[in-house]
């Protein structure tokens, strides 16, 4: 069951990861956010 929760877990966080860097990426290139960072 261990091993079970491991491998679901690690799936989870990689969509979760691949999600964000695609979002990021989509981010950058909206209009008017070019300037913006993560801390301001």
């Amino acid at each position: 069951m261990k091993g079970l929760t491991t491998i679901i877990l690690l799936i989870l966080s990689n969509t979760f990861m691949t999600l964000a860097w695609y979002g990021h990426l989509k981010f950058k290139e909206l209009k008017g956010f070019e300037n913006l960072g993560l801390i301001e």
